[in-house]
């Protein structure tokens, strides 16, 4: 008879702890930065430019980097491939004989 008692209070207490909290809102973060770069793009002056250009070519020669290293990534994969299907041909010909 106690349990009956139990059941609907314990399902009661689980349906309470089961909601979910209030919904957080968040003010968009590029509203103010759309503003302030319209104003900044007037007024870029010539160490600025310089920098853009230092910053530009740094870019570049990491992107360069990233290339020689895809590169040989590409080609090592090519080998493991092939050897992958050196063994498997293995292993096929060690079970013919």
């Amino acid at each position: 008879m106690k349990i009956l008692v139990l059941v609907p209070f314990l399902i009661g207490f689980a349906a309470a702890n089961a909601q979910s909290p209030a919904p957080v809102i968040v003010q968009p973060a590029n509203a103010a930065a759309v503003a302030t770069s319209a104003s900044s793009k007037a007024s870029v002056t010539g160490p600025d430019v310089q920098a853009i250009a230092a910053a530009i070519q740094t870019l570049e020669q990491i992107k360069s980097g990233n290339a020689e290293v895809l590169a040989k990534q590409k080609a090592a994969l090519e080998k493991l491939d092939e050897l992958r299907d050196a063994a498997d041909q293995l292993r096929i010909f060690s079970k013919r004989g």
